[in-house]
């Protein structure tokens, strides 16, 4: 019995042992046979560039891999880049501004926002930049004779492109064919106002017609005998008719518009410069706690009127002095507009009635007459509608009838029959 159990102890013993010299020797056995049946069947080198090189061998430099040079970066065409380019030359006889309505040259800045970049592009433009303007007259080198010889130039220019006045035949259809169901060509006046690259809109739409439509609404239209003034005199045009914020700009009887002035346009729009504050901490002649009381009394009041966004205020400062007649505090809301919208009603509302702000909050303006208010009975003001027929012109015409008239035969012995 027990030799059995020995002999069988043997075997097992046997047996792995076999296994494990089996199973240690088959992967070698296999590497080996792998390995050459693949360089047996593949004849494969490996490139320079994956052997492994080792630092301190040297090769000749034949044998070094060549490196290929890196191709220079693509820059894309900048309107900026005037490498080779002279600055503009415009012969317009006026200071170049981004607004001409919504800024005054009466009025001096106390600061800048930003620094003086120009904002027709570095080297763009042969004119140097104020941070508000750029004037015509070199502020370092002008004097006040080269200002006179500018508004001399402009005058004499305005007349050459206007030449003969227009009659009212002529005023009369020229303004019938710019309203809307003759036309849909039209430029857009808004809260900026008059900006200087509307000017070259306005040349724009003269080159397909003699006349262009202008509608104006926001805030430049409390004043629009400004907005008048600055569109004849910055476009050298005429305007022809008017009817409330829808204008007619005639271009004139000389203009060419292949001989049309060069316009720089701008290329973004200028930080505006930093001003004095229009609300006083105490109104002028009055103590704090007077001042207090007033704002607090002038919310109270009842509003004058509501002003709608992009509307036409063109009825405003009528209203407002209309109202200092019998009430010493106005009121009139703005809810819905910008900040800055109403603020500039209000300074515009400061200089034509003229009044006092008293306070901007709850997006309102308050206005004080003042303590010694008298109405200004010399202030010019654009009605609703503004006749522009010639009387001149009519006189003329009916003589010229009257002339014709007498030339025909038989006219002057013309008998109504009411006579015996």
């Amino acid at each position: 019995m027990l030799h059995f159990f020995s002999r069988q102890k043997k075997q097992i013993l046997l047996l792995s042992v076999t296994r494990h010299l089996f199973s240690t020797a088959a992967p070698a056995a296999t590497t080996t046979t792998a390995s050459s049946n693949l360089y047996s069947k593949y004849s494969f080198v490996p490139p320079p560039s994956l052997k492994p090189q080792n630092p301190n061998s040297t090769q000749p430099h034949s044998q070094s891999p060549s490196k290929k040079q890196p191709k220079p970066r693509y820059r894309p065409p900048s309107s900026l880049d005037r490498t080779g380019e002279k600055p503009v030359q415009s012969r317009l006889p006026f200071d170049f501004r981004f607004s001409y309505t919504e800024s005054s040259t009466e009025v001096r800045p106390i600061g800048l926002r930003e620094p003086k970049y120009s904002p027709f592009g570095p080297g763009k433009l042969d004119r140097v930049w104020t941070g508000v303007c750029a004037p015509v007259v070199d502020p370092k080198v002008g004097s006040a004779e080269d200002e006179k010889t500018v508004e001399e130039k402009r005058r004499v220019m305005r007349e050459r492109i206007q030449g003969e006045p227009l009659t009212n035949a002529e005023r009369k259809a020229l303004a019938e064919t710019c309203q809307r169901h003759k036309t849909k060509r039209q430029v857009n006046l808004g809260r900026d106002g008059l900006t200087h690259n509307m000017l070259n809109d306005i040349h724009n739409n003269w080159k397909h017609a003699e006349a262009v439509r202008i509608k104006c609404m926001g805030v430049p239209t409390v004043d629009m005998k400004n907005v008048c003034t600055q569109l004849e005199d910055k476009t050298f045009g005429k305007i022809i008719h008017r009817h409330g914020g829808l204008l007619v700009l005639y271009r004139g009887r000389n203009y060419h518009p292949k001989k049309r002035p060069v316009i720089p346009l701008m290329l973004w729009k200028p930080h505006e410069p930093v001003y004095p504050r229009l609300i006083k901490t105490t109104i002028d002649g009055l103590s704090i706690e007077e001042t207090k009381e007033m704002r607090k009394n002038g919310l109270a009041v009842p509003a004058l009127t509501k002003l709608a966004k992009n509307g036409y205020y063109g009825s405003l400062v009528p209203m407002v002095r209309d109202a200092f007649l019998t009430e010493e505090l106005v009121r009139i809301d703005c809810k819905g507009l910008p900040k800055s919208d109403y603020k500039k009603i209000g300074c515009k509302l400061r200089d034509l009635v003229p009044c006092i702000l008293v306070t901007f909050d709850k997006e309102q303006i308050v206005v004080w007459r003042g303590k010694n208010y008298e109405p200004s009975a010399n202030g010019f003001f654009l009605t609703e509608r503004e006749p522009f027929d010639d009387s001149n012109n009519d006189s003329d015409n009916r003589e010229e009838e009257n002339e014709s008239r007498k030339g025909i035969p038989g006219d002057s012995d013309y008998d109504s029959g009411d006579s015996d």
